[in-house]
Protein backbone atom coordinates (compact mmCIF):
# COMPACT_ATOMS: atom_id res chain seq x y z
CA UNK A 1 0.00 0.00 0.00
CA UNK A 2 1.14 3.06 -0.97
CA UNK A 3 -0.11 6.97 -1.19
CA UNK A 4 0.53 9.98 -3.87
CA UNK A 5 0.66 13.42 -2.21
CA UNK A 6 0.45 16.21 -5.46
CA UNK A 7 0.89 19.46 -4.07
CA UNK A 8 -0.55 22.60 -5.79
CA UNK A 9 1.12 25.72 -5.23
CA UNK A 10 -1.48 28.28 -6.07
CA UNK A 11 -3.70 29.96 -3.44
CA UNK A 12 -6.21 32.70 -4.00
CA UNK A 13 -4.49 34.78 -1.93
CA UNK A 14 -1.79 34.99 0.97
CA UNK A 15 -3.21 34.14 4.83
CA UNK A 16 -1.37 35.89 7.26
CA UNK A 17 -0.11 33.62 9.23
CA UNK A 18 1.18 30.47 6.23
CA UNK A 19 4.28 29.55 5.21
CA UNK A 20 3.43 26.98 2.78
CA UNK A 21 4.98 27.20 -0.71
CA UNK A 22 2.58 28.86 -3.14
CA UNK A 23 1.56 31.63 -5.39
CA UNK A 24 -0.83 33.85 -5.72
CA UNK A 25 0.17 34.88 -9.62
CA UNK A 26 -1.67 32.11 -11.28
CA UNK A 27 -0.92 32.99 -15.09
CA UNK A 28 1.27 29.63 -15.46
CA UNK A 29 -0.92 27.42 -13.73
CA UNK A 30 -1.42 25.16 -16.71
CA UNK A 31 2.52 24.87 -17.51
CA UNK A 32 2.63 23.68 -13.73
CA UNK A 33 -0.21 21.34 -14.62
CA UNK A 34 1.81 19.83 -17.79
CA UNK A 35 5.22 19.46 -15.01
CA UNK A 36 3.11 17.82 -12.22
CA UNK A 37 1.84 15.65 -15.01
CA UNK A 38 5.57 15.44 -16.36
CA UNK A 39 7.08 14.30 -12.72
CA UNK A 40 3.99 11.46 -12.52
CA UNK A 41 5.51 9.98 -15.47
CA UNK A 42 9.54 9.93 -15.06
CA UNK A 43 8.41 8.99 -11.49
CA UNK A 44 6.53 5.85 -12.45
CA UNK A 45 9.42 4.16 -13.78
CA UNK A 46 10.61 3.69 -10.05
CA UNK A 47 7.42 3.55 -8.80
CA UNK A 48 5.00 1.58 -11.33
CA UNK A 49 4.78 -1.56 -9.25
CA UNK A 50 3.65 0.43 -6.10
CA UNK A 51 -0.34 0.55 -5.47
CA UNK A 52 -2.01 3.88 -4.64
CA UNK A 53 -4.37 3.42 -1.77
CA UNK A 54 -4.62 6.91 -1.66
CA UNK A 55 -4.06 10.72 -3.56
CA UNK A 56 -4.01 13.50 -1.88
CA UNK A 57 -4.14 17.04 -3.59
CA UNK A 58 -2.83 19.49 -0.92
CA UNK A 59 -1.29 22.77 -1.11
CA UNK A 60 -1.76 25.60 -1.35
CA UNK A 61 -5.30 25.72 -2.35
CA UNK A 62 -5.74 22.48 -4.73
CA UNK A 63 -9.45 23.74 -5.27
CA UNK A 64 -8.50 26.67 -6.97
CA UNK A 65 -7.57 24.37 -10.44
CA UNK A 66 -9.93 24.08 -13.20
CA UNK A 67 -12.25 20.73 -13.16
CA UNK A 68 -10.25 20.10 -16.54
CA UNK A 69 -6.64 20.56 -15.25
CA UNK A 70 -8.10 18.28 -12.16
CA UNK A 71 -9.15 15.33 -14.36
CA UNK A 72 -5.72 15.77 -16.26
CA UNK A 73 -3.74 14.94 -13.27
CA UNK A 74 -6.04 12.20 -11.92
CA UNK A 75 -5.99 10.16 -15.40
CA UNK A 76 -2.28 10.70 -15.30
CA UNK A 77 -1.55 9.18 -11.73
CA UNK A 78 -4.58 6.11 -13.12
CA UNK A 79 -2.63 5.93 -16.27
CA UNK A 80 1.22 5.40 -14.70
CA UNK A 81 0.14 3.96 -11.43
CA UNK A 82 -1.62 1.03 -10.14
CA UNK A 83 -4.66 2.40 -8.29
CA UNK A 84 -7.18 0.62 -6.00
CA UNK A 85 -10.30 0.06 -6.72
CA UNK A 86 -11.22 1.74 -3.15
CA UNK A 87 -8.87 4.30 -3.51
CA UNK A 88 -9.79 7.93 -0.87
CA UNK A 89 -8.97 10.70 -2.95
CA UNK A 90 -8.96 13.87 -1.32
CA UNK A 91 -9.55 17.20 -2.03
CA UNK A 92 -8.10 20.49 -0.03
CA UNK A 93 -10.14 23.27 -0.35
CA UNK A 94 -11.52 26.75 0.21
CA UNK A 95 -15.15 27.12 1.66
CA UNK A 96 -15.75 29.65 -0.75
CA UNK A 97 -14.73 27.46 -3.92
CA UNK A 98 -17.72 24.88 -2.50
CA UNK A 99 -20.47 25.86 -4.98
CA UNK A 100 -23.04 23.02 -5.94
CA UNK A 101 -21.28 23.30 -9.77
CA UNK A 102 -17.81 22.67 -8.37
CA UNK A 103 -18.53 19.99 -6.19
CA UNK A 104 -20.75 17.99 -8.30
CA UNK A 105 -18.00 17.92 -10.93
CA UNK A 106 -15.62 17.59 -8.39
CA UNK A 107 -17.50 13.90 -7.65
CA UNK A 108 -17.84 13.08 -10.62
CA UNK A 109 -13.71 13.13 -11.05
CA UNK A 110 -13.86 10.37 -8.04
CA UNK A 111 -13.16 12.78 -5.34
CA UNK A 112 -14.84 11.01 -2.74
CA UNK A 113 -13.35 13.26 0.58
CA UNK A 114 -13.03 17.09 0.77
CA UNK A 115 -10.87 18.87 3.56
CA UNK A 116 -12.48 22.01 3.30
CA UNK A 117 -10.46 24.81 5.50
CA UNK A 118 -13.05 26.74 7.70
CA UNK A 119 -10.38 27.60 10.15
CA UNK A 120 -12.77 29.96 12.19
CA UNK A 121 -15.97 31.07 12.46
CA UNK A 122 -15.28 34.25 13.44
CA UNK A 123 -15.07 36.98 10.63
CA UNK A 124 -13.24 39.57 12.95
CA UNK A 125 -10.22 36.24 12.72
CA UNK A 126 -11.02 35.51 9.57
CA UNK A 127 -10.12 38.88 8.06
CA UNK A 128 -7.26 39.42 10.07
CA UNK A 129 -5.91 36.02 7.99
CA UNK A 130 -6.51 37.32 5.26
CA UNK A 131 -8.72 34.15 4.55
CA UNK A 132 -10.96 34.52 1.32
CA UNK A 133 -14.15 33.26 3.24
CA UNK A 134 -16.57 34.21 6.03
CA UNK A 135 -17.98 32.02 8.14
CA UNK A 136 -21.51 32.12 6.39
CA UNK A 137 -19.23 30.43 3.32
CA UNK A 138 -18.22 28.29 6.07
CA UNK A 139 -21.69 26.29 6.82
CA UNK A 140 -23.20 27.04 3.35
CA UNK A 141 -19.63 24.76 1.60
CA UNK A 142 -20.76 21.98 3.98
CA UNK A 143 -24.19 21.88 3.41
CA UNK A 144 -23.56 22.31 -0.19
CA UNK A 145 -21.52 19.62 -0.08
CA UNK A 146 -23.61 17.12 1.28
CA UNK A 147 -26.57 17.53 -0.62
CA UNK A 148 -24.34 16.77 -3.49
CA UNK A 149 -23.47 13.52 -1.48
CA UNK A 150 -20.08 13.70 0.24
CA UNK A 151 -20.04 11.50 2.77
CA UNK A 152 -16.06 12.26 4.05
CA UNK A 153 -15.57 15.76 5.06
CA UNK A 154 -13.01 16.96 7.29
CA UNK A 155 -13.14 20.42 8.66
CA UNK A 156 -10.21 22.16 9.76
CA UNK A 157 -10.37 25.12 13.08
CA UNK A 158 -7.44 26.71 14.42
CA UNK A 159 -7.26 27.36 18.45
CA UNK A 160 -4.46 29.74 20.20
CA UNK A 161 -5.63 32.43 18.13
CA UNK A 162 -5.10 36.04 19.56
CA UNK A 163 -7.49 37.32 21.86
CA UNK A 164 -9.36 34.08 21.92
CA UNK A 165 -10.95 33.20 25.09
CA UNK A 166 -11.51 29.39 26.18
CA UNK A 167 -15.77 30.42 26.07
CA UNK A 168 -14.88 31.70 22.16
CA UNK A 169 -13.15 28.32 21.80
CA UNK A 170 -15.73 26.39 23.60
CA UNK A 171 -17.74 27.76 21.04
CA UNK A 172 -16.11 27.44 18.00
CA UNK A 173 -16.05 24.10 18.97
CA UNK A 174 -19.87 23.76 19.35
CA UNK A 175 -20.66 25.66 15.95
CA UNK A 176 -17.97 22.57 14.25
CA UNK A 177 -19.57 19.80 16.18
CA UNK A 178 -23.12 21.43 14.95
CA UNK A 179 -21.87 20.65 11.17
CA UNK A 180 -22.01 17.50 11.92
CA UNK A 181 -18.93 16.43 9.84
CA UNK A 182 -16.85 12.88 10.39
CA UNK A 183 -13.55 14.62 10.87
CA UNK A 184 -11.90 17.33 12.56
CA UNK A 185 -8.46 18.41 12.43
CA UNK A 186 -7.47 21.44 14.80
CA UNK A 187 -4.28 22.94 14.70
CA UNK A 188 -3.05 25.35 16.87
CA UNK A 189 -1.63 28.32 15.53
CA UNK A 190 2.31 29.21 15.05
CA UNK A 191 3.75 31.87 14.33
CA UNK A 192 6.01 31.19 11.21
CA UNK A 193 8.68 33.55 10.13
CA UNK A 194 8.41 35.84 6.86
CA UNK A 195 4.79 36.12 7.37
CA UNK A 196 2.95 39.18 7.93
CA UNK A 197 1.54 37.16 11.65
CA UNK A 198 5.36 37.37 12.98
CA UNK A 199 5.34 41.32 11.50
CA UNK A 200 2.64 42.09 13.70
CA UNK A 201 3.53 40.06 16.58
CA UNK A 202 6.93 42.06 16.58
CA UNK A 203 5.25 45.04 16.27
CA UNK A 204 2.85 44.55 19.08
CA UNK A 205 0.40 45.00 16.76
CA UNK A 206 -1.16 41.25 17.83
CA UNK A 207 -0.51 39.27 21.19
CA UNK A 208 -0.89 35.39 20.45
CA UNK A 209 -2.08 32.92 22.91
CA UNK A 210 0.27 31.98 26.03
CA UNK A 211 1.13 28.14 26.31
CA UNK A 212 -0.71 28.23 28.88
CA UNK A 213 -3.98 29.15 27.29
CA UNK A 214 -2.71 26.85 24.16
CA UNK A 215 -2.49 23.98 26.82
CA UNK A 216 -6.21 25.02 28.16
CA UNK A 217 -7.59 25.07 24.60
CA UNK A 218 -6.22 21.71 23.32
CA UNK A 219 -7.55 20.27 26.84
CA UNK A 220 -11.37 21.48 26.07
CA UNK A 221 -10.66 20.27 22.24
CA UNK A 222 -10.07 16.85 23.19
CA UNK A 223 -12.89 16.64 26.32
CA UNK A 224 -15.49 18.47 24.04
CA UNK A 225 -14.95 16.53 20.83
CA UNK A 226 -14.62 13.07 23.16
CA UNK A 227 -17.93 14.19 24.68
CA UNK A 228 -19.36 14.74 20.69
CA UNK A 229 -18.37 11.01 19.73
CA UNK A 230 -15.20 11.87 18.18
CA UNK A 231 -11.84 9.54 19.02
CA UNK A 232 -8.68 11.43 18.83
CA UNK A 233 -6.64 9.13 16.89
CA UNK A 234 -3.81 11.65 15.63
CA UNK A 235 -2.68 14.93 18.04
CA UNK A 236 -4.31 17.31 16.03
CA UNK A 237 -7.33 14.71 14.19
CA UNK A 238 -10.42 13.47 15.27
CA UNK A 239 -12.88 11.45 13.56
CA UNK A 240 -16.30 9.48 14.51
CA UNK A 241 -16.87 5.47 13.24
CA UNK A 242 -13.10 4.99 12.65
CA UNK A 243 -13.62 7.87 10.00
CA UNK A 244 -9.72 8.32 9.33
CA UNK A 245 -8.01 9.71 6.72
CA UNK A 246 -6.52 7.13 5.25
CA UNK A 247 -4.24 8.94 3.69
CA UNK A 248 -2.43 10.59 6.73
CA UNK A 249 -2.83 7.68 8.57
CA UNK A 250 -0.48 5.70 5.94
CA UNK A 251 2.17 9.10 6.95
CA UNK A 252 2.03 8.82 10.58
CA UNK A 253 2.50 4.64 10.06
CA UNK A 254 5.65 4.41 8.00
CA UNK A 255 4.07 3.81 4.69
CA UNK A 256 5.25 4.59 1.39
CA UNK A 257 4.46 7.79 -0.32
CA UNK A 258 5.01 9.02 -3.53
CA UNK A 259 5.26 13.01 -3.27
CA UNK A 260 4.57 15.48 -6.71
CA UNK A 261 4.38 19.38 -6.79
CA UNK A 262 6.99 22.05 -5.90
CA UNK A 263 7.79 21.42 -2.19
CA UNK A 264 6.50 18.47 -1.91
CA UNK A 265 8.24 15.00 -0.18
CA UNK A 266 8.25 11.29 -1.02
CA UNK A 267 9.58 8.28 0.94
CA UNK A 268 10.59 4.64 0.60
CA UNK A 269 11.14 3.49 3.92
CA UNK A 270 14.76 3.83 3.21
CA UNK A 271 15.14 7.26 1.80
CA UNK A 272 13.69 10.75 1.45
CA UNK A 273 13.43 13.28 -1.28
CA UNK A 274 12.05 16.71 -1.35
CA UNK A 275 11.69 18.86 -4.55
CA UNK A 276 12.94 22.66 -5.38
CA UNK A 277 10.33 24.91 -3.88
CA UNK A 278 10.89 27.33 -6.44
CA UNK A 279 7.82 27.02 -8.97
CA UNK A 280 9.71 28.26 -11.79
CA UNK A 281 13.07 25.62 -10.92
CA UNK A 282 10.84 23.39 -10.57
CA UNK A 283 9.15 23.29 -14.06
CA UNK A 284 12.28 24.24 -15.57
CA UNK A 285 13.82 21.29 -14.33
CA UNK A 286 11.04 18.87 -15.25
CA UNK A 287 11.07 20.47 -19.14
CA UNK A 288 14.46 19.20 -19.69
CA UNK A 289 13.44 15.75 -17.98
CA UNK A 290 15.19 16.06 -14.54
CA UNK A 291 13.76 15.62 -11.25
CA UNK A 292 14.34 18.60 -8.91
CA UNK A 293 14.65 16.86 -5.92
CA UNK A 294 17.22 16.45 -3.38
CA UNK A 295 17.39 13.00 -1.63
CA UNK A 296 18.74 12.09 1.76
CA UNK A 297 19.43 8.22 2.69
CA UNK A 298 18.21 7.60 6.09
CA UNK A 299 20.10 5.90 8.60
CA UNK A 300 18.88 3.42 11.08
CA UNK A 301 18.92 6.33 13.75
CA UNK A 302 16.89 8.66 11.77
CA UNK A 303 14.34 6.02 11.11
CA UNK A 304 14.55 5.28 14.76
CA UNK A 305 13.70 8.60 16.03
CA UNK A 306 11.14 9.27 12.41
CA UNK A 307 9.25 6.25 13.75
CA UNK A 308 9.00 7.59 17.10
CA UNK A 309 8.45 11.37 16.61
CA UNK A 310 5.06 9.93 14.25
CA UNK A 311 4.04 7.09 15.77
CA UNK A 312 3.81 8.72 19.27
CA UNK A 313 1.22 11.05 17.95
CA UNK A 314 -1.13 8.93 17.13
CA UNK A 315 -3.58 6.22 19.17
CA UNK A 316 -1.91 3.15 17.69
CA UNK A 317 1.53 4.15 19.14
CA UNK A 318 4.78 2.86 17.61
CA UNK A 319 6.00 -0.89 16.87
CA UNK A 320 8.52 -1.87 18.80
CA UNK A 321 9.66 -4.35 16.27
CA UNK A 322 9.72 -1.45 13.67
CA UNK A 323 11.77 0.18 16.10
CA UNK A 324 13.93 -2.17 17.00
CA UNK A 325 14.54 -4.22 13.76
CA UNK A 326 18.59 -2.15 13.75
CA UNK A 327 18.83 -0.68 16.47
CA UNK A 328 18.86 -1.97 20.52
CA UNK A 329 18.14 0.22 22.97
CA UNK A 330 20.42 0.45 25.88
CA UNK A 331 19.78 0.50 29.36
CA UNK A 332 19.36 4.63 30.10
CA UNK A 333 16.92 3.87 26.82
CA UNK A 334 15.06 1.76 29.08
CA UNK A 335 14.99 4.00 32.11
CA UNK A 336 13.54 6.56 30.50
CA UNK A 337 10.76 4.52 28.94
CA UNK A 338 10.02 3.34 32.32
CA UNK A 339 10.09 6.55 34.07
CA UNK A 340 7.06 7.54 31.64
CA UNK A 341 5.32 5.04 32.43
CA UNK A 342 5.53 5.96 35.96
CA UNK A 343 4.25 9.23 35.26
CA UNK A 344 1.04 7.72 33.33
CA UNK A 345 2.27 9.04 30.48
CA UNK A 346 3.13 6.06 28.81
CA UNK A 347 2.11 2.84 28.36
CA UNK A 348 4.21 -0.10 27.14
CA UNK A 349 2.96 -3.74 25.78
CA UNK A 350 4.85 -6.84 24.45
CA UNK A 351 4.27 -4.64 20.78
CA UNK A 352 3.79 -1.21 20.81
CA UNK A 353 4.81 1.85 22.84
CA UNK A 354 1.79 4.48 23.04
CA UNK A 355 1.18 7.52 24.87
CA UNK A 356 -1.43 7.95 27.27
CA UNK A 357 -3.73 11.34 26.61
CA UNK A 358 -1.61 13.15 29.27
CA UNK A 359 1.19 11.87 27.33
CA UNK A 360 0.25 13.59 23.92
CA UNK A 361 0.28 17.04 25.56
CA UNK A 362 4.29 16.43 25.91
CA UNK A 363 4.29 14.12 22.83
CA UNK A 364 7.21 16.06 20.99
CA UNK A 365 9.12 16.24 24.58
CA UNK A 366 8.33 12.95 24.80
CA UNK A 367 9.42 11.97 21.71
CA UNK A 368 12.96 13.74 21.34
CA UNK A 369 14.22 12.56 24.79
CA UNK A 370 13.82 8.83 23.42
CA UNK A 371 15.75 9.93 20.47
CA UNK A 372 18.93 8.21 20.12
CA UNK A 373 21.80 9.84 18.27
CA UNK A 374 24.74 8.08 16.29
CA UNK A 375 27.63 8.69 18.75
Amino acid sequence: MSGCYIHIPFCAQKCSYCDFHFSTNHSYQAEMVDALCMELKIRSEVWKNEQFETIYFGGGTPSVLTVEQLQILIEQVKMNYLVSDQVEITLECNPDDCSSENLTAWKKLGVNRLSIGIQSFNDEQLLWMNRSHSASDSRRAVQNAKQVGFDELSLDLMYGLPNMTLEEWKNQLLQIIALNPEHISAYCLTVEQRTALSKWVKEGKLVVSSNEQQSEQFELLVSTLKQAGYEQYEISNFARNEHYSKHNTSYWKGVKYLGIGPSAHGYNQLERYWNQANNKAYMTELKHGRLPETIEILSPFDRFNEALMIGLRTKWGVSKEELFRNITPDEEWLKIVKSYEDQDLLIETTERLVLTESGRLLADAIASELFIIKQ
